[in-house]
């Protein structure tokens, strides 16, 4: 049995193949049918682990390889550093000042030396272009003073530099723009919604399972925090490889699963746990999907909430995928809301768990061809029955209905004759006469 499993055969096809050498009695397929609507106790098939497009933690299992044009991360270079590892960040931080500062403490230093003020350090009749700058770190020192605008008041520049006077007005603009430049990307990287994803929690599992009459794909979202999202949208993306009728390969096709996009129910009011249904009809990707075929397929749910940060305001995007062995056929999830003293109270602690509820095995479209059928039957056996009894009714009362009208026939004769004689009506012999 388990060679076979290896191999990827399954261990029920020689039984299979028994009930196709001998044709069941006509008596069970009526039995066969009906347990196509009940849920089955058969235990789905290995398979081998499928690879996410989507961690559950919502990072993209994606690397971009052999990318040749790299300049055009240079392009957008904001963009980059925010992007880059907090350890790189900082290490950008850093040096971006210490290179600076050092750039232009080399400079001072290079205009002290050639001006001749290392020279005339014990001069007092020499008017140096930066007072006390005898050496190079002095001038680094000078530098990091300049551009931080700390001023200690020890060296000070002379007006007796001009090239120290512009290069003043440039270290203060280039240290102005690099100030702005690197807080900004820190500021931007701190406040990043990121973070603000990691309380977004979606369930462990997916559930299949009847809503209204109707087989429903869903799952359940939350937030932990008590600041709420501010335009909260809940999306889902099927992502299943595909071949067109040309024979093109399509991997990782991906395709809409509607959550309510036309009626409005995608946009969330996500202050409690939140049950988000996929209604499984004929616009459907799984419409023929039954589930032991469900068991057997291979695809990846993506599901996506936006929305934007009450604190902040920025935009807050949460992801999360359910494998097929995360998709449960045949259950419900468990009830987290109750009502308390005055306010509602969640319960956290079975917010994935689930139970199972009678739920018909076959596909939706199956299903739906059922209650079309059960429908019919009973549009045209409702008028049969009417008509059979008025018919009944009819046979039954014919014979006794005609001689009560010669009945009254003679009895309105007699009415007549008497209105006549107690002068109601007058008789013929006096009209004639008028």
């Amino acid at each position: 049995m388990a060679h076979l499993g290896l191999l990827g055969e399954s261990p029920s096809r020689p039984r299979a193949a028994a009930r196709a050498v001998t044709s069941p009695p006509a008596g069970t397929a009526m039995a066969q049918e009906n347990a196509a609507f009940s849920p089955g106790t058969e235990e789905p098939p290995r398979r081998r682990g499928r690879q996410r497009y989507v961690e559950k933690d919502g990072r993209c299992n994606v690397q971009q390889g052999n990318v040749r044009e790299t300049y055009r991360y240079l392009t957008d270079l904001f963009t980059t550093l925010v992007d880059l590892q907090w350890r790189l960040s900082l290490l950008f931080f850093v040096l971006a000042y210490a290179l600076t500062w050092l750039f232009f403490g080399a400079i001072w230093w290079l205009i002290a030396y050639g001006r001749g003020d290392l020279e005339h350090l014990e001069d007092t009749a020499w008017t140096p272009c930066v007072n006390n700058l005898n050496g190079f770190v002095a001038a680094f020192l000078f530098s990091i003073e300049t551009e931080t605008t700390i001023g200690y008041g020890h060296r000070v520049i002379t007006d007796q530099c001009p090239e120290g006077i512009v290069l003043l007005l440039l270290q203060a603009i280039l240290g102005s723009m690099v100030n702005a430049f690197m807080v900004g990307c820190m500021f931007v990287k701190i406040s990043q919604p990121n973070k603000r994803a990691a309380t977004l929690v979606f369930s462990s599992h997916a559930v299949v399972s009847l809503r209204d009459g109707r087989l429903c794909l869903m799952f359940r979202v939350g937030d932990l925090r008590s600041s709420h999202i501010v335009e909260a949208s809940i999306r889902a993306k099927l992502i299943r490889s595909r071949q067109t009728l040309e024979g093109e390969f399509i991997p990782l096709h991906q395709t809409d699963l509607s959550v309510g996009f036309d009626t409005g129910d995608d946009r969330l009011f996500l202050v409690s746990p939140l049950v988000i249904s996929h209604e499984i009809d004929a616009a459907s990707p799984f419409w023929e999907a039954s589930r032991r075929a469900l068991e057997r397929d291979d695809f990846e749910i993506v599901v996506i909430l936006e929305g934007m940060v009450e604190a902040t305001g920025m935009t807050c995007q949460a992801r999360s995928s359910y494998l097929v062995d995360e998709v449960l056929w045949g259950h419900r999830f468990t009830s987290v809301l109750t009502l308390e003293d005055g306010f509602y109270e969640v319960d956290y602690a079975s917010f994935h768990e689930t139970f199972e509820v009678p739920t018909p095995s076959c596909s939706a479209r199956e299903l739906a061809e059922a209650a079309a059928r059960l429908d019919a039957h009973l549009y045209w056996s409702i008028p049969s029955r009417l008509d059979e009894k008025v018919e009944e009714e009819g046979a039954g009362e014919g014979p006794g209905e005609e001689a009560e009208e010669e009945a009254g026939e003679g009895a309105g004769e007699g009415a007549g004759v008497d209105k006549e004689q107690n002068g109601c009506l007058p008789p013929p012999e006096s009209e004639s006469k008028v």
